[in-house]
């Protein structure tokens, strides 16, 4: 299984290689006028194009691209002239820390939610977390954080102002992981750290909250039936005690809520762009953002095959670790 999965993803890889370059290149405008401006000459746009390589054939250019993805050259970006390679491995792990940090926090708020609307089925504690999983679920993640914002640091000031990783006037530690909560401990500067985890908490709480409501209707659903199975039964017949029977349901729901999880954590790596510059965060969601509004064709590509190739390896290692938690999918 995991041989069949790997040798799938070296083909699929290639396929995302090949769409990050089509997709963009055959993208209405040209970003030769949105360089020069509106005041450019026709001479002056063709001068930009034939710079950037832009007047070449498409195959021409696909080819240079491929073999530049090999290398680990994405090229560079028309506006900073700066390797793409290199400023996306300076923005990603910013985006990884919020991504997994509200991964987890929506796992044990909504898993905590299903499992208890679960076990209360139809009761109060089932009805209130019903409403509050209809609520967040029909909130936009940046509008939530948007009333954060106003709730909890203008209104009552608990936390930081949203300006990023760090405040204003506070200097980030030596680079080590690019995670500034890690890189402050490793330089056992701990104001910085507490500063960090405290400008975490509300773009961690916006995105975990929103999809804290996915998770408890799942777990509510899988554990809630597991609870009425056959396995339940025979062990509320043979004396187990009741939190030994949850117990045993969640164990046979966790391969769909540990599936759900991956789901989540890739749709958040391309789709928290948002609430990324809400907060000032310096991640590649807001950066590719920046770039499509600019039509910086390399930008753009390089966001799109490392938003792509991350997802395929999130999806891989969940068929992997799915098929070891249930031998069933394993063998199938």
């Amino acid at each position: 299984m995991v041989l069949a999965r790997l040798s799938f993803l070296i083909a699929a890889l290639f396929g995302v290689m090949t769409l990050s370059f089509l997709l963009v290149s055959v993208t209405p405008g040209d970003p030769a006028k949105v360089i020069a401006g509106p005041l450019a000459s026709d001479e002056q746009v063709a001068a930009i194009a034939e710079e950037l390589g832009l007047n070449r054939p498409l195959w021409e250019r696909y080819v240079d691209y491929m073999g530049g993805v090999l290398r680990g050259d994405l090229g560079e970006s028309y506006y900073s002239k700066q390797p793409v390679t290199s400023e996306i491995l300076q923005k990603l792990p910013a985006t990884l820390e919020l991504i997994i940090l509200s991964v987890i926090v929506a796992a044990i708020i909504g898993i905590g939610v299903g499992v208890t609307g679960a076990y209360f089925r139809g009761r109060l504690p089932d009805k209130v977390g019903r409403l509050g999983v209809s609520v967040f679920q029909s909130i936009p993640d940046f509008f939530l954080g948007l009333m954060l914002v106003y709730f909890l640091f203008f209104l009552a000031g608990w936390a930081p102002a949203p300006s990023g990783e760090l405040g204003i006037v506070e200097t980030a530690p030596s680079r080590v992981t690019g995670v500034i909560p890690l890189d402050a401990l490793i330089a056992g500067d701990m104001p910085v750290f507490w500063s960090a985890l405290q400008h975490l908490m509300l773009p961690v709480l916006t995105l975990g909250l929103v999809y804290a409501a996915y998770f408890a209707k799942t777990a509510r659903t899988t554990v809630g039936k597991a609870m009425n199975s056959q396995q339940a039964q025979f062990a509320r017949a043979m004396g187990l005690p009741e939190r030994a029977v949850v117990r045993y349901a969640f164990v046979e729901a966790r391969a769909t809520i540990v599936t759900y999880a991956g789901v989540i954590f890739a749709a958040l790596l391309g789709g928290e762009a948002i609430v990324e510059r809400i907060f000032a965060w310096n991640g590649v969601g807001s950066w590719a953002l920046q770039g499509i509004l600019r039509l910086d064709l390399p930008v753009v590509q390089g966001m799109v095959l490392i938003a792509g190739s991350i997802t395929l390896v999130t999806y891989t290692l969940l068929d992997i670790v799915v098929g070891l938690l249930d031998p069933r999918i394993a063998h199938a």
